[in-house]
């Protein structure tokens, strides 16, 4: 049985430089009639190495995702955007290997290979199988979903020691990246761009959102950076600012023992440049939208009990601020591809964001030298 579901994923993390990605469109009628043949043929049982039981498709912004039974298969979209160019086989083939590769650290053994889809001289096609490779996959082992965090938080189903070991995690792997190699003024500078691009966007008038909280939101985080440029200076010199996950999303992240985080951001590095606070106060931000503001608290606890890393609770508010802004920026993103009539649901999730940040703002308006 063959199950066809196409979803527009959530929006990738953008920087203040690049604004929204850019995507090229295929560049012929030829590419165009290649690529529906494939995701036609990937929908194929037959087309695999033993056939499944159930396929099912998911689109997102950069991959098409086939779900079997016990694989997960990746086809990378043959687009153009800031950081990347995949409209050659041997760019997709690149980016493939460059995931790979990106998430051994934290997904272990989950990412199994990049495989090649074929075509035999009677025009069939063949998933890690014989004729001339016509594109690559990458190939994972299929998590369960109801082990996702973020399934898990629904169910009000969390258990303190699941986010110690998943901290654990996160801590091994922050504490293994090498520190890096920018000034503190650099370091500051690009938070400053992303918070004027966060607000220019979300002042808007044709999105109607609170205008006078997303300029206090603003001007409270630039004002927090004025006043304490030591703090990211320090931050920048001591380490902490590495090549991290780049996309530390609830669903990405699986309850199972040992845990498992993936899908880690592979098409642009400079995206994946953070400090590790920064990447765990919007793990934490996020587990609170959506329903468990416990999340926080735990996770933050193990990472200093592993790492010594102790920042003061104005940074984590600070960084909270900065990705409830950037989220909320790349919800009301969503609305450029839709008619207005399909914005309420991307308004909303803005609004629930400039909400977060407006609240966590408030501490760090109130913070002492």
């Amino acid at each position: 049985m063959t199950a066809l579901r196409l979803e527009w994923q959530g929006n990738k993390p953008g920087r203040a430089t690049s604004g929204k990605q850019e995507r090229v469109s295929v560049a012929t009628p030829d590419d165009q009639r290649g690529i529906e043949a494939r995701i036609a043929a990937l929908l194929r049982p037959e087309t695999y190495p033993v056939p499944p039981t159930r396929i099912e498709v998911v689109e997102t912004h950069f991959s098409w995702v086939f779900l079997t039974d016990r694989f997960v298969y990746k086809l990378k979209k043959p687009v153009k955007y800031d950081a990347r160019d995949l409209r050659s086989l041997e760019a997709r083939k690149a980016n493939c290997l460059e995931e790979l590769r990106l998430n051994r650290p934290l997904a272990g053994d989950v990412y199994i290979d990049v495989v090649p889809l074929g075509v035999d001289a009677g025009g069939r096609f063949h998933l890690e199988g014989g004729g001339t490779a016509v594109d690559w996959l990458v190939k994972m082992y299929r998590l369960p979903a109801d082990r996702m965090l973020d399934a898990v938080i629904r169910r009000r189903a969390v258990e303190p020691i699941q986010i110690e070991r998943v901290a654990v995690l996160l801590a091994a792997f922050y504490q293994a990246s090498p520190p890096e190699p920018l000034s503190g003024e650099a370091y500051r500078q690009r938070l400053a761009d992303d918070i004027r691009l966060n607000c220019r966007e979300l002042r808007r008038p044709e999105y109607g959102l609170p205008h006078d909280t997303a300029g206090a939101v603003c001007e409270r985080q630039i004002s927090f950076l004025a006043r304490f440029p030591g703090l990211f200076d320090k931050r920048v010199a001591e380490g902490h600012v590495v090549e991290g996950h780049g996309d530390l999303r609830t669903e990405h992240v699986c309850l199972v023992d040992p845990p498992v985080i993936f899908d880690r951001l592979e098409f642009d590095r400079n995206l994946r440049i953070a400090d590790a606070v920064d990447e765990l106060a919007f793990l934490a931000l996020e587990c609170e939208r959506i329903g468990d503001p416990s999340v926080g608290p735990v996770l933050f606890r193990t990472y200093q009990r592993i790492t010594g890393d102790d920042p003061p609770s104005s940074l984590v508010a600070f960084y909270s601020v900065y990705r409830a802004c950037l989220w909320a920026r790349l919800a009301v993103d969503r609305t450029r591809d839709l008619e207005q009539g399909r914005w309420e649901k991307w308004l909303r999730r803005a609004t629930t964001y400039l909400g977060l940040a407006e609240r966590a703002s408030r501490a760090i308006a109130s913070s002492e030298p």
